[in-house]
């Protein structure tokens, strides 16, 4: 006797006379009212047509479980073809965000969602070139005259004036010159040069930089600051490499210290200079940024300053050995809907 409920009793009538059930389902509904009813299992196995072990197994899930127990673990064949529908679904569900509190998802956690092997959303996401994992950051500008600004800037690159010089100037502020505790260990076969967590700060400074383009030189110097005087004073150093009188264009950011009065002054002696600045939030107009970010990678991420002193030498004899074999940075304006048309001169 399994001491069955009048519920539970009305239920598995209800399965046992089933016409639209699974016959699996009406068997199992069949055996535990037979069971209920007293029946012993040499008489359940000859009404059924079934083992010892079948009924004893559906009797010890029913006596756990009760009514849920008696539906089947085995699911069928899990799905192994990525179908257009399957495919479609897949990609459906990506662009919608988890629900588990999660920003984004991984093939895995999606595969679970959606009852699949992991692989086969690996194969959707790569056929489709989605990458939920990664992520782009962008800045629009703002500025009201971008397209005249950017003009002005792109002519420059791409049409340059004849017998003019150009440079793309900007600071590297705040660079740490850090020191490492520990010995850095080298890299060996098989192993990455290590360096120690814990560093000692020895101070900052700033890089003043001026990329010619038509060369690809870069004009260097450091100071603690990255003041007004400073940038009149770095001005005043690239009008002395070229020869007197020469036009010379320079393309700088907005930064207020480069927009003072004693800028304004620097201009008003020097009337051969045109300073042009970039739109807001466009420092990818700077070809300096380019030489920067090569700067970061090759010197500054894994450098090991003991000084100030130290980091401001490092840096001008990297830029008097990158001077030696210096190249034009191939910079192309690929202008698609024609937004930007580049000036004239």
């Amino acid at each position: 006797m399994l001491n069955l409920t009048p519920l539970e009793k009305e239920e598995l009538i209800s399965r046992s006379r089933s016409r639209k059930s699974r016959a699996e389902d009406v068997r199992r509904a069949k055996l535990i009212l037979l069971l209920d009813a007293g029946e012993s299992y040499t008489a359940v196995e000859k009404k059924l047509e079934c083992f010892a072990s079948y009924i004893s197994k559906w009797r010890k899930r029913f006596e756990a479980e009760r009514l849920q127990g008696l539906y089947p673990r085995y699911r069928g064949p899990s799905i192994s073809v990525l179908t257009p529908q399957l495919e479609a679904k897949i990609l459906s569900r990506t662009r919608k965000k988890p629900t588990d509190g999660t920003t984004h998802w991984s093939s895995r956690r999606l595969a679970i969602v959606l009852g699949i092997n992991h692989m086969l959303v690996a194969r959707a996401w790569n056929r489709a070139g989605l990458k939920p994992h990664q992520i782009k950051r962008y800045m629009a500008s703002n500025d009201p005259d971008f397209e005249s600004k950017a003009a002005d800037i792109i002519g420059l690159y791409i049409n340059p004036p004849q017998h003019a010089a150009i440079f793309c100037v900007d600071e590297k502020t705040a660079i740490q010159a850090l020191d490492r505790l520990d010995p850095v260990l080298p890299l060996s076969p098989g192993r990455a040069e290590r360096h120690g967590f814990e560093y000692y700060r020895h101070g900052t400074l700033s890089l003043f930089a001026a990329l010619k383009t038509g060369t690809g030189e870069v004009i260097g110097k450091t100071a603690k600051r990255h003041t007004s005087a400073e940038f009149v004073a770095f001005l005043s150093q690239i009008v002395a490499t070229e020869r007197k009188h020469k036009e010379i264009h320079i393309i700088a950011d907005n930064l207020s210290a480069h927009k003072t009065k004693a800028v304004e002054a620097f201009l008003y002696e020097h009337p051969n200079v045109t300073l042009h600045y970039t739109p807001t939030y466009s420092s990818w107009l700077n070809q300096v940024e380019i030489w920067f970010s090569k700067l970061e990678r090759q010197v500054i991420a894994r450098g090991i300053f003991t000084s100030v002193t130290d980091l401001a030498r490092k840096l001008i004899r990297y830029i008097r050995n990158y001077n030696e074999s210096a190249k034009p940075i191939k910079w192309r304006y690929e202008n698609v809907e024609g937004r930007i048309a580049p000036a004239n001169y």
